[in-house]
């Protein structure tokens, strides 16, 4: 007696998966806190903040997107951030003067660029939700944006129970 066949719906459906955790590992950012370079954490002394920088070991920094911050709140000159990014001209791939939130955000970004969008033209793609906490909204949000103007859908979550987010119009052209 023959068994009948399980169907995988899924499988059939078409729809792409996209785990934004495969483009969200390695190359992660560094950074430096100038609090790291001040007297008592707060206070700015020019002789021996120039010679910290002479001091800094730029090899942790070289080829990788490197943020630059303060996490006191003490008030730095913005000629502090411009000898620090001199310093890594040319060594750092990137350097973003600001908050850590910027940095990663620029890091993000970067990563969900990644995503070759030309080769989903037309796809039904599913965004990956629920598995990795660490992966924030602006990460979807970046992904949904830079996908849209290919794709003809996409979903957020999983093939068993997804949320749509986007559906192309009939009469738009990608």
């Amino acid at each position: 007696m023959s068994r009948p066949l399980i169907k995988n719906k899924v499988a059939e459906s078409g729809l792409i998966t996209i785990d934004l955790g495969d483009y969200l590992k390695g190359d992660e950012p560094v950074e430096i806190d100038l609090k790291d370079f001040l007297y008592k954490g707060l206070v700015l002394k020019e002789k021996d903040f120039r010679e910290h920088i002479k001091n800094l070991g730029t090899e942790p920094y070289r080829d990788k997107l490197t943020g630059i911050y303060c996490s006191s709140n003490a008030i730095i000159p913005h000629w502090a951030y411009m000898l620090i990014a001199s310093k890594l001209n040319g060594i750092a791939r990137e350097v973003v003067i600001g908050s850590r939130d910027l940095l990663l955000d620029r890091w993000i970004k970067t990563c969900i660029s990644r995503i070759d969008a030309t080769s989903l033209r037309d796809a039904r793609v599913i965004l990956k939700g629920c598995g990795d906490e660490h992966i924030g909204a602006a990460a979807y949000a970046y992904a949904g944006m830079h996908l849209q103007p290919y794709v003809k859908s996409i979903m957020y979550g999983e093939a068993c129970s997804t949320v749509p987010v986007y559906k192309r119009k009939k009469d738009s052209i990608s």
